[in-house]
């Protein structure tokens, strides 16, 4: 097969090279020895993408309460068992890292914060979405009120189901991402992650993470990023 030589490939335009490239990644996914590391390769580009041209002031679309579905049909979803059984009396949430002010937090202190009711579209990797209705306090109101170092770059946190997330700090300072604890007006239930779980409409639904524990500003991640990450999917997630 003819093959490109030095001088040609020097004369090609970045445009022509954009256009070779599907050529070469089929036939490189033909080479079954190096498809994971393609795959992997080809995730971590889409999350570089993702995170450039994402517009942290851009709102997701906020609906009118005639399309929230019932309550009923909101789908409870699980990775590991839809109960973890939280004590919701003395629960906590952990705060450590890049704060002032780290230790246990309530979740009475966490609602004392200005408190935000959004109709947004909750869009999950297994196919599906529905409009719900969610309220809870910003996570940058929560950041504020930790003192946290908004220059990091990551949260971090786990959960009582031994679930674990990171998200990018633009994502968390959007104005739409929540630290929720109230669905339709009512507190969270147990099956949709009470007491506290993350809410970002300009996420997958695997980035909101529900029973929080501990809650981490950090600048470097640990190896586990994700629970799902971890087992291939994208790590930024964006919509």
């Amino acid at each position: 097969m003819a093959t490109l030589d030095e001088k040609k490939l020097r004369t090609l335009s970045r445009r022509e090279l954009l256009k070779l490239t599907p050529v070469l990644a089929v036939g490189a996914f033909a080479v079954s020895s190096l498809r994971p590391g393609l795959l992997k390769r080809g995730i971590a580009f889409s999350d570089w993408t993702a995170g450039k041209l994402f517009r942290g002031g851009h709102p997701a679309t906020s609906l009118p309460d005639s399309a929230v579905v019932p309550f009923s049909n909101f789908p409870y979803n699980f990775y590991d068992v839809l109960d973890p059984e939280v004590d919701l009396d003395s629960w906590t949430l952990t705060v450590e890292g890049n704060v002032r002010k780290p230790g246990e937090y309530t979740l009475a202190q966490i609602q004392a914060l200005p408190k935000i009711r959004q109709n947004t579209r909750h869009v999950c990797v297994e196919g599906w979405d529905v409009i719900g209705a969610f309220g809870g306090a910003r996570i940058s109101d929560f950041l504020n009120l930790i003192g946290a170092d908004l220059t990091s770059k990551y949260i971090a946190v786990e959960c009582a189901d031994d679930y674990y997330e990171s998200v990018d700090m633009a994502s968390v300072l959007h104005p739409q991402s929540l630290l929720c604890y109230e669905m339709y007006g009512q507190p969270l239930d147990r099956g949709h992650g009470a007491p506290l779980r993350l809410q970002m409409p300009t996420k997958l639904g695997y980035k909101q993470a529900k029973y929080l524990t501990k809650f981490q500003v950090t600048n470097v991640l640990r190896p586990e990023r994700g629970y799902w990450e971890d087992q291939g999917y994208a790590w930024f997630a964006g919509l």
